[in-house]
Parts: structure tokens; sequence; C-alpha cells
């Protein structure tokens, strides 16, 4: 069993949002495209409080894309993003929703943030996607989304080390692209064992 799952395709990681990945919204056309191939679709979303320990805004003479130390190792500072209830949180409105199994929101902890889908940033503290994949003997997960050096890697990092069969769909991924963090990310996949592969290519091979 396989299963679709779609990272952070939300308002404030498109163009006009509060970190707004370049051509973020690119992403959408092949999802909407790939997701009725799929039984299982299971979305996540970032939904943060104002007070989040991520934002540049609650630390004192620091800015975004800066970075701090945690107790569970460095730390990004964002700018203000996807604020629970807040239209940035959205998912973006032309992202087809309908086949969405489930939704898992992440980075709702005030003192961790959130990139993987598996798992918070303490590497401990478990979302449940690894019950819900399990539950439905999935045994290959394919992904895309926002964005491919954050939230889309560490998930994909994640989901081998959770013993599935991975593949980034890699013309729906977008990356925030900091100091070549992209390539990076890609080898570190790559290295990890994630297959990559194209919709186009995909697309038959769940038809039959």
């Amino acid at each position: 069993m396989y299963a679709l799952l779609i990272i952070d395709v939300q308002n404030d990681f498109c163009p006009g949002g509060k970190l707004a990945v370049p051509d973020g919204d690119d992403v959408i056309a092949p999802i909407n495209k790939l997701s009725p191939f799929f039984e299982n679709v299971i979305q996540t979303q970032d939904w943060h409080p104002n007070n989040h320990t991520s934002f540049a805004s609650n630390h004192k003479n620091k800015n975004p894309y800066d970075t701090i130390d945690l107790d569970y190792g460095k730390q990004v500072l964002w700018p203000n993003h996807c604020v629970q209830e807040s239209r940035g949180a959205e998912f973006h409105p032309d992202l087809e929703t309908i086949h969405t199994n489930i939704i898992i929101r992440k980075g709702f902890r005030p003192e961790v943030d959130s990139y993987s889908a598996f798992f918070e940033n303490d590497k401990a503290t478990s979302t449940g996607l690894k019950g819900y994949l399990d539950s439905l003997n999935i045994s290959t997960v394919f992904i895309c989304g926002l964005a491919t050096d954050f939230c889309v890697k560490w998930t994909a990092l994640d989901s081998i080390k959770s013993g599935y069969n991975t593949y980034l769909i890699c013309d729906a991924v977008k990356g925030i692209d900091i100091d070549n963090s992209v390539q990076i990310a890609m080898k570190e996949m790559y290295d990890a064992g994630v297959e990559f592969i194209l919709s186009d290519y995909l697309i038959p091979l769940l038809d039959n």
C-alpha cells in the first residue's frame, strides 16, 4: 500500500505569504494531477501560536533567519507565519483537497518547532503520522509540497528512518534555498535512500 504526503501547501509559503517559497505555488498543478490516483492522501499543516519559539519577533535583538540554540539543537528563527486561524495558515485555495483523508497539524507546541511530518524537532515528540500509516499497512510514501530544504527534507529523512520506501516527487516540491540549502537537502535525501521520481513517470505506475 502507498500514500501521498502533501507537505504544507499553505498561503504563507506561497507567493505573497509571510514566508513565501519562490514559485511555491508551482507545486499545486502537479499535486492536483496526482492526488486522484491515491487512495491514501495525507496533508500537513503548519499551525503556530503567536508566541512560538521559532518566531524571530519573540526574541530580543534577533532577526528572521538568525539562529539560536535550544535544547534540541540549532533553531532557525522565522518571520511570523502560519499563525493558527489566520489566512496564512490556510491551504492555498487552488489546492484540491477533496481526496485528502487526514490533516496532520504540526508546530502548535510553543516551545518546539516541527519540520517533519513524523516528529517535532526534538526528534522525540511524535505527530501520530507513523501510527496512522501503519494502521493502513502503508509501505511506500510519496512526498511533495513545501519546502524542499526544510519540512519536505525532514519528512523524507524520517520516513526512511521509520521504515517506509520513500519517494520525492521532484516536480512537485520547491525550496527556500538559503545558502545552497536545496542542493544540500537533495544530497542528504539521496544519501539516506530517498528515491526521486517525476509526476509524469509516477502516474502511469499508479494507473495500472
